[in-house]
């Protein structure tokens, strides 16, 4: 089977699917919601690092005795603030994907968000001791291990309000001339009244088992988290988003299937952090933006180095035009200068340079060789500096400029068949 036949049956079966499931209203919310956490990642990441000071002795740096000791001295107040932005993540992607499916129907999102929160509060935290003097709350939940949860009682909330004000559920109708906030909460009450009387009946049921529903949950779907976090699931998915890309299809299609488990292993390696605990999880975003895609899908910025020394004019000026954007891992102007798209030549290595830097840092991270990530600062941060300031370790930037190597020997042959056929084009071209 030639590349036309591969390209038209991908037109034909996997393009459509695809943008089904770019604009499905689901995936499209939860897309669009894990897009907007970046401030929330980078604020609570920066105080995770701060809060990250290495071991020290008598005879270590005056710099890093002084982090040391700032850190232990406010550990608590460190913890606390990374607690409520990066590892609060659940709560805020239940905020989002009800704001982000509220605005696909056209509804005030502003009631819907009150309930899907207060559905979220009552099935993901566990009071322990409530009274005057003081509450105690077990929180655990709402970091990673809880996006699942809060991506259902987002959705399940959403759907069922909008059902309900649009069928005129229980709808109690005021006189004109009523304020139209007081209006509104009147036809949002009977919704509300079933949406979270559904939530109490399952905190009850969870209660009286001595359990909460994330926990059930999560207890329950834990050993799939561990299969998306294994290697052959990361070659998998970096073999599926490259094979994509390769076909035109942007790997935003997969966002909301691959945000939250990345995302999610983020916030739990980041809770954990704080807790002083190993890390659990290696497929993080980080380790996908930093080790894995280096340069932007396609790992392109090993191929944007060596394509400003070709003797292809037409290689080199792409290559020095795209190799500022690949610095800071955006692929595009490779992608589409090159071009990288539908190009036999290119196939091989633009899947699989991403495959080997994967299969290569997932085994240096599993073996203990690499520390793992636990801090996302940008997407657009150079690999080389954010593999350092995600995981704290020097062996980390030297994993990636060892991987940025061997990428360029990857893709160097290729480059210089396809630089073969260009110079033939130019030369003619000249004559």
């Amino acid at each position: 089977m030639d590349l036309n036949s591969i390209t038209s049956w991908m037109d034909k079966y996997i393009t459509p699917f695809a943008n089904k499931m770019a604009n499905q209203r689901h995936l499209a919310a939860i897309r669009d919601t894990f897009m907007t956490l970046l401030p929330i990642t980078l604020f609570g990441s920066i105080f995770v690092i701060i809060g990250a000071a290495p071991p020290v002795d008598r005879n270590s740096n005056h710099f890093l005795i002084l982090w040391a000791k700032f850190a232990q001295k406010n550990s608590l107040t460190l913890s606390w603030l990374s607690a409520i932005s990066m590892s609060a993540m659940s709560v805020f992607i239940c905020v989002g994907i009800t704001y982000f499916l509220c605005q696909h129907y056209k509804e005030n999102p502003l009631s819907p968000i009150m309930f899907s929160l207060a559905g979220f509060f009552m099935l993901v935290f566990d009071p322990k001791k409530l009274g005057f003097t003081g509450n105690i709350v077990d929180i655990s939940y709402w970091d990673g291990r809880g996006i699942i949860i809060a991506i259902l009682i987002a959705i399940l909330t959403t759907e069922a309000y909008h059902f309900m004000r649009k069928h005129d559920f229980g709808r109690i109708k005021m006189p004109k001339g009523v304020p139209s906030a007081l209006s509104e909460s009147f036809a949002s009450f009977v919704p509300a009244l079933v949406i979270l009387a559904v939530d109490a009946i399952i905190f009850i049921i969870c209660q009286s088992n001595h359990t909460t529903a994330v926990k059930a949950i999560y207890g329950f779907l834990s050993p799939s988290f561990k299969v998306a976090d294994s290697l052959p699931a990361t070659i998998f998915l970096t073999i599926l988003v490259h094979l994509f890309w390769f076909f035109g299809i942007h790997d935003a299609a997969l966002a909301g299937i691959l945000g939250p488990i990345r995302d999610g292993n983020l916030s739990i390696n980041a809770s954990a952090k704080l807790a002083g605990k190993a890390l659990p999880r290696i497929f993080t975003t980080p380790f996908w933006v930093y080790f894995v895609i280096i340069g932007g899908c396609g790992s392109v910025l090993a191929l944007a180095i060596i394509m400003s020394f070709s003797k292809s004019k037409q290689m080199k000026t792409v290559g020095r035009v795209g190799l500022i954007p690949a610095l800071f891992n955006i692929s595009e102007p490779m992608i589409f200068g090159t071009p990288l798209m539908l190009n036999p030549v290119f196939f091989i290595p633009f899947i699989f340079t991403s495959v080997l830097n994967a299969v290569i840092s997932y085994l240096a991270m599993s073996l203990g060789i690499v520390k793992k990530t636990f801090a996302l600062f940008s997407w657009q941060m150079p690999s080389p500096i954010g593999a350092f300031l995600s995981t704290m370790d020097w062996r980390a930037t030297a994993l990636v400029l060892i991987l940025i190597l061997l990428d360029m020997a990857l893709y160097y042959p290729f480059m210089k068949v396809y630089e073969k056929e260009l110079l033939k084009e130019e030369n003619g071209q000249s004559n």
